[in-house]
């Protein structure tokens, strides 16, 4: 297998609950789906500070508060992946869709409703089990 694309993954929780969840483009990998935001580590980086330049340059929010929620490795065809998994518990501004994605404040019951990455549904039942 060749290298693990390392992943700083956040699940930004609103104060009401709800979860915030990006659309993937078509032309990506998993095209269409909808996922929790964040993007590869670069050389150099913490996965806190990759996570922080993710959220900020995708949804035009810097984190306040975060907590290691869970790490997914997970073996794609094509690749294998490492979601290093965060949940975002405060932050400032008001998240949109920087880069034209769509995005959605869902419900942790809705979640289900949702078709994601099949490396995200651990992620999925993870959120689900930690429900306030």
């Amino acid at each position: 297998m060749g290298k693990v694309v390392h992943v700083a993954v956040g699940v930004v929780r609103r104060a009401d609950g709800r979860i915030l969840l990006a659309k993937r483009p078509d032309h990506l990998h998993m095209g269409g789906r909808w996922e929790f935001p964040g993007g590869k580590v670069e050389d150099g980086e913490t996965v806190q500070q990759a996570l922080a330049r993710e959220l900020r340059e995708e949804l035009a929010i810097d984190i306040q508060a975060l907590s290691a929620l869970i790490e997914v490795r997970y073996e794609y065809p094509e690749k294998t992946v490492l979601l290093d998994t965060w949940e975002v518990t405060e932050f400032s501004g008001e998240a949109r869709g920087v880069e034209g994605q769509s995005l959605a404040w869902v419900a942790v019951d809705d979640l289900s409703q949702y078709e994601f990455p099949d490396a995200n549904e651990p992620i999925v039942a993870a959120v689900q089990s930690r429900q306030i």
